[in-house]
C-alpha cells in the first residue's frame, strides 16, 4: 500500500503550534491545490544531511509550501526558512494528487528529488522503490512510472523548464494572508 501524504501534515508531533492555508488554482501555468504550513513552534529542529551539508528543513517560523498539480505524477514541497529564504525544493514522485475530505494529498511512489538553491540535484529513496517492487507492494507498471517520471522531472529541472520551481514564491505569497 502506498503512503498517502496530506498537505496539512496531520499527526506531525514535532510541530507544537502551526498555521495552515490551502486553495485551488486554475491558471495557465498551474492547475491544482497549493497548501502552506507555517511551523510556528516545533519541539526540535529537523536536519537532513546531503553529502557534507547538514540542512535544517524544519524549525520555528518555517514555511512549507506544497503544490499538488492535478493529473500529474509529482508534487513539490518548497521549504522556506524563518527569513523567507528557500532552503530546498523536495519533489515527490507519486501515483496521483487528489483530495479527500477537502484536504489535498499525494500517493507516494517512493522516489524523490531534492533541488538545492545552488542547483544541486539529489536523487533519493531508490532503495525504497526497489524494496516496494520486490515485496509486491507495487507492480512493474508503477515501478516503471516512478522511474520515468523522475527522469522526466530531472530533465525539466536541468533545462530550466519545470514551472513549479519558478512559481513557488508566487504561490507562497498567495497563501500567506490566508494562514490561520
Amino acid at each position: 500500500m502506498l503512503e498517502r501524504k496530506f498537505g496539512n501534515r496531520p499527526g506531525w508531533q514535532r510541530i507544537l503550534e502551526r498555521k495552515y492555508a490551502q486553495t485551488y488554482l486554475n491558471t495557465n501555468e498551474f492547475k491544482g491545490y497549493i497548501t502552506l504550513l507555517n511551523t510556528i513552534k516545533v519541539s526540535e529542529p529537523l536536519f537532513k544531511k546531503y553529502g557534507e551539508q547538514d540542512i535544517c528543513i524544519v524549525d520555528d517560523g518555517y514555511l512549507w509550501l506544497q503544490q499538488f498539480p492535478m493529473g500529474k505524477n509529482h508534487a513539490v514541497t518548497t521549504m522556506f526558512d524563518a527569513n523567507g529564504e528557500i532552503i530546498q525544493w523536495y519533489i515527490d514522485i507519486c501515483l496521483e494528487n487528489s483530495i479527500e475530505n477537502d484536504l489535498p494529498y499525494l500517493d507516494d511512489l517512493f522516489l524523490d528529488i531534492v533541488l538545492l538553491p545552488s542547483g544541486e540535484l539529489i536523487e533519493k529513496d531508490a532503495d525504497e522503490l526497489e524494496v516496494a517492487y520486490n515485496k509486491g507492494i507495487i507492480n512493474y507498471s508503477l515501478y516503471d512510472l516512478a522511474w520515468e517520471e523522475q527522469k522526466r522531472i530531472k530533465k525539466l529541472i536541468t533545462s530550466g523548464d519545470f514551472p513549479l520551481i519558478r512559481l513557488s514564491s508566487q504561490h507562497k505569497e498567495i497563501l500567506l494572508d490566508k494562514l490561520s
